[in-house]
C-alpha cells in the first residue's frame, strides 16, 4: 500500500516538473530529497527521460527527409543569388556612370534657378523701394516749393503705405526718423505763414471795412442825402449808384486767406486742430481788443470815427468770411461772443459823447437856442436804443435759461408763496388749498422772466422821457418794442434752450409747463402797460402784444423736440439689438435690449403726468409708431441676408412685449386698444409667417375683410426671400419635418405667387 502511494507521489512530482517553470522547481526537488524514496524517484525520472528521448528520435526521423530537401534547395539558390549579385553590381556601375552627367546638369540647373530666384527677389524689392524713393523725392520737391499741405499728404502716404511695404532697409529707417522732424517743420512753417497773415489783416482792417461799407451803399442804393452824410459814399451819384462802374473788390479779393486754409488743413491732418483753433481765436480776440480801443483824439474829427468803425467792420468781415469758408475754425457762438464784446466796447467808447449830445440838447433848449436837429437825432436813435436793449435782455434771458434748474419751485411757507405771487401773477385754487410745503408747477425761470419783461417796459418808458411824446405814442412805442422782445429775443432764447445739446426730456417737459403759464400771464402784461401809460388796452388802433403766439410756438417746438428725443433714444436702444438670424428656435423671453427700452419708456411717460393729455398721448403714439417702423426696418435691412423661423419666433416674442406695453396704457386717455394700432403692421406680418397662412393671404388679398390687410406684398416678398436656404445646409423649416427640396419648393412657389400678385396690381 505504501509502495503504491510512493509511486503516485513520484508521478505527481514528475508531472509538476514537466509543467512548472524552472524558476519555481526548487521546492519540488527539495521535497524529493527530503523523502525516503530518493532512489526510486531517480529511477522513475530516468525512465521518463528515456521515453522523451524516444519521442524526440521519432519526431526527428519523421522530419529528417524534409530538412535534407530544404538544404538541397538552398544550395541550388546560392548559385542563382551569386549571379543576381553580379548583375546588380554591374547595373549599379552603369547607373553611376550615366548619373554623373545628370547630376552635373542638375547642379547647373539648381544654380540657374537660384540666380533666377535672386533676380526675382531683387526686382520685387526694387519694385517696393522705388516708389518710396520717388515719393521721398516728390516730398523734397514739395518742401522746396513750400507746398506744405500736399507735402503733408505725401508724408502721410509715405509713412502709412510706402515704407511698410518697402521693408526694413537702412534708408527706410533714416526716412522714418526724419518724418517727425518734417512734420514739425511743416507745422512751424504753416504757423509762420499764419502769423504773417494775422499781422497783414490787422494792418488792412481799415481798408477791408471801407470796402465793405462801399458795398453796402451800392446794395442799398442810398439817396444823395444819406450818402452825403457818410464820407464813404462820396463816390456815388445822385441816384445812389457808384460813379465808378468797376466791380468793388470783396474781402477775398483784398486778402489772401490761403495761409489760414493751409494751416487749418495741416493742423487737422496732424491731429492738432483744437490747438490751432484755440491759437487762432486767442490771437483774434487780442486783435479785437486792439481794434475796439479808440484813439484818444477819435472824437475830434469825423475821419477818426470813420477809421474806428472801418476797423471794426473790417475785423468782422474777415471773421464772417472765415466762418463761412472753413468748417468749424470759428463758429456762430464765437462770432457772437466777439460781437457782444464789440458792442460793449463800442457803446462804452461812444456813451460819453452820446451823453454829451443829450446834455447839450437840454442846455441849448434852456438857453432858447434851436435844437430841432438834436431832437430829431434823439428820435432817430430810439430804434437803435431799442436794439441795444434787446441785445441786453437777450443776454439776461440766456443767463436765466442757463441757470434754471428746470424743476418745480418748492414753497415751504406762506410768506415765500406770497413773495413769488408778487413777482408773477399766478392763481390756482386747488394749489392754494394744499398744505405747506408744496411745489409750484413752474420753475424759477417763469417769475424771473416776467420780472425782466416788466424791467424792459420800464427801460423803454424811461427813454421816452423829455421827448415830448403823447401817451398814445409812448404806449405804441412800448408795445412795439415789447413785441420785438417777445417775438424775436425771448422766442430765440427759448428756441436756443430747446435745441441746445444734451437737453433732457424732463427739461423739455418743464419748458412746456413754463411757457403755458407765461402764455396765461400775457393779459397781465397788457394791463401793466396800460397802467403806466394811462392808455386803455381797448383803444382804437392800439397795438396788441404777441406773447401768446410766442409762447405757443415755443411750446410746440418743445413738443416736437420731445418727440425727436424719444425717437433718438429708441434708436440708441435698437442699436444694441443682437439677433441670431440663423437661430434654430426662438427663446421664451423678450430680448434684453427691448426689456430695457420698455422700462425706459415707462419711466419716461411717468414724467409726463403734468403735461396736457394731448401732448403725452401724441408723444406715446409717436414713440410706438417709431418703434414699430424701426423694428420692421431692422428685420428688412440689407445686412440681414438670411432669417430663420427661429429668429422670427424670437422677433415675435419681442413684438408681443411691445404690444403688452401698449395694452398697459402707459399714458391715460387712449380709447380701447388704439395704441396697439401702432404695431398692427408688424403683428399681421409676423402672424402670416409664423402661422404660414399664405393661402388665406393670397386668396383674400385686396378684400376689405382680409385677415392680413396691412401686409404689403413687397414687404412679405422681401422677408420671404431672406428665408430661402441659399447654402442648402441650414434646416430653417425643421418644424415642418419635410424634405429639404420640398421646403425650398414651397418657398419658391409662394415667392412666385407673390411676384404674380405684385405684377397684377402694378398692371
Amino acid at each position: 500500500m505504501a509502495s503504491a502511494e510512493t509511486a503516485a507521489e513520484n508521478e505527481r512530482i514528475l508531472r509538476e516538473i514537466e509543467s512548472t517553470d524552472t524558476n519555481c522547481i526548487g521546492p519540488t526537488l527539495r521535497s524529493v530529497y527530503d523523502g525516503q524514496e530518493h532512489g526510486l524517484f531517480m529511477d522513475k525520472l530516468e525512465g521518463r527521460i528515456r521515453n522523451h528521448d524516444r519521442e524526440i528520435e521519432k519526431m526527428c526521423n519523421h522530419h529528417f527527409q524534409g530538412f535534407v530537401d530544404s538544404i538541397t534547395e538552398l544550395l541550388k539558390v546560392r548559385g542563382e543569388a551569386q549571379k543576381l549579385k553580379c548583375q546588380v553590381t554591374e547595373t549599379n556601375q552603369k547607373l553611376q556612370t550615366d548619373g554623373k552627367e545628370v547630376l552635373t546638369s542638375m547642379d547647373e540647373l539648381r544654380q540657374c534657378r537660384l540666380q533666377q530666384r535672386n533676380i526675382a527677389t531683387t526686382i520685387d524689392k526694387l519694385t517696393h523701394c522705388l516708389p518710396v524713393l520717388e515719393m521721398y523725392s516728390k516730398l523734397q520737391e514739395q518742401m522746396r516749393s513750400k507746398r506744405y499741405y500736399p507735402a503733408l499728404r505725401t508724408l502721410e502716404q509715405l509713412e502709412e503705405s510706402c515704407l511698410p511695404q518697402a521693408g526694413s532697409y537702412r534708408f527706410c529707417g533714416i526716412m522714418s526718423e526724419n518724418i517727425p522732424r518734417l512734420r514739425t517743420h511743416i507745422r512751424d512753417a504753416s504757423m509762420s505763414d499764419l502769423k504773417d497773415f494775422l499781422e497783414s489783416i490787422r494792418k488792412h482792417s481799415d481798408k477791408i471795412g471801407e470796402t465793405a461799407m462801399k458795398q453796402v451803399c451800392v446794395r442799398l442804393s442810398l439817396a444823395t442825402l444819406t450818402c452825403s452824410r457818410t464820407p464813404l459814399c462820396a463816390n456815388h451819384n445822385r441816384l445812389g449808384q457808384p460813379t465808378n462802374q468797376s466791380r468793388i473788390p470783396g474781402a477775398h479779393d483784398l486778402v489772401d486767406f490761403s495761409p489760414v486754409y493751409r494751416c487749418l488743413h495741416i493742423y487737422t491732418v496732424l491731429g492738432a486742430r483744437d490747438t490751432f483753433e484755440n491759437y487762432y481765436r486767442k490771437q483774434r480776440r487780442k486783435q479785437a481788443r486792439l481794434v475796439l480801443q479808440p484813439h484818444s483824439n477819435m472824437h475830434e474829427t469825423l475821419e477818426g470815427y470813420r477809421c474806428y468803425f472801418n476797423q471794426i467792420v473790417g475785423f468782422f468781415v474777415v471773421e464772417d468770411h472765415i466762418l463761412h469758408a472753413t468748417q468749424g475754425l470759428v463758429n456762430r457762438a464765437y462770432v457772437e461772443e466777439l460781437w457782444e464784446l464789440a458792442l460793449s466796447k463800442t457803446i462804452a467808447a461812444l456813451r460819453t459823447h452820446s451823453v454829451c449830445l443829450h446834455t447839450t440838447y437840454i442846455i441849448f433848449m434852456g438857453y432858447g437856442f434851436p435844437v430841432n436837429q438834436l431832437f430829431d437825432m434823439l428820435l432817430e436813435m430810439r430804434d437803435q436804443y431799442g436794439e441795444i436793449l434787446l441785445k441786453k435782455w437777450n443776454q439776461s434771458f440766456r443767463q436765466l435759461l442757463d441757470q434754471d434748474n428746470y424743476s418745480p419751485i418748492p414753497v415751504a411757507s406762506r410768506d415765500e408763496y406770497q413773495r413769488i405771487a408778487g413777482q408773477f401773477p399766478f392763481q390756482d385754487p386747488e394749489l392754494d388749498k394744499m398744505p405747506f410745503p408744496k411745489k409750484l408747477p413752474f420753475s424759477e425761470f417763469v417769475p424771473k422772466v416776467y420780472s425782466q419783461l416788466k424791467e424792459f417796459i420800464y427801460a423803454c418808458l424811461k427813454y421816452s422821457e423829455d421827448l415830448h411824446l403823447s401817451s398814445t405814442e409812448i404806449d405804441d412805442m412800448i408795445r412795439k418794442s415789447t413785441n420785438l422782445l417777445l417775438t424775436r429775443t425771448l422766442s430765440h432764447c427759448l428756441q436756443y434752450a430747446i435745441k441746445k445739446k444734451n437737453v433732457g426730456l424732463a427739461e423739455l417737459v418743464q419748458i412746456i409747463i413754463n411757457t403755458t403759464h407765461l402764455e396765461q400771464s400775457c393779459h397781465y402784461l397788457e394791463e401793466f402797460i396800460s397802467n403806466i401809460t394811462s392808455v386803455p388796452p381797448d383803444t382804437i388802433n392800439a397795438t396788441k402784444l404777441y406773447g401768446t403766439s410766442t409762447f405757443k410756438d415755443a411750446r410746440h417746438a418743445a413738443e416736437e423736440e420731445i418727440y425727436t428725443n424719444l425717437n433718438q433714444k429708441i434708436d440708441q436702444f435698437l442699436q444694441l439689438a443682437d439677433y441670431d438670424w440663423a437661430a434654430a428656435q426662438g427663446g421664451g423671453q423678450a430680448s434684453d435690449y427691448l426689456s430695457d427700452l420698455i422700462a425706459f419708456l415707462c419711466s419716461t411717460f411717468a414724467v409726463f403726468t403734468h403735461l396736457p393729455g394731448k401732448v403725452a398721448q401724441t408723444a406715446c403714439m409717436s414713440a410706438c409708431k417709431h418703434l414699430s417702423t424701426s423694428l420692421l426696418q431692422l428685420l428688412l435691412e440689407a445686412d440681414v441676408r438670411q432669417v430663420s423661423m427661429g429668429a422670427l419666433q424670437q422677433f415675435n416674442v419681442d413684438v408681443k412685449e411691445c404690444e403688452k406695453f401698449a395694452r398697459a396704457g402707459p399714458v391715460p386717455g387712449f380709447q380701447g386698444d388704439t395704441l396697439l394700432l401702432a404695431f398692427i403692421d408688424l403683428r399681421q406680418l409676423l402672424d402670416l409667417f409664423t402661422q404660414w397662412d399664405w393661402s388665406t393671404y393670397l386668396a383674400d388679398y385686396g378684400l376689405p375683410t382680409c385677415k392680413y390687410l396691412r401686409v404689403n406684398p413687397h414687404t412679405a416678398l422681401a422677408l420671404l426671400e431672406k428665408m430661402k436656404d441659399t447654402s442648402r445646409k441650414n434646416n430653417m423649416f425643421a418644424q415642418f419635418r419635410k424634405n429639404e427640396r420640398d421646403k425650398q419648393k414651397l418657398i419658391d412657389t409662394v415667392v412666385k405667387q407673390l411676384r404674380n400678385l405684385i405684377a397684377t396690381n402694378q398692371a
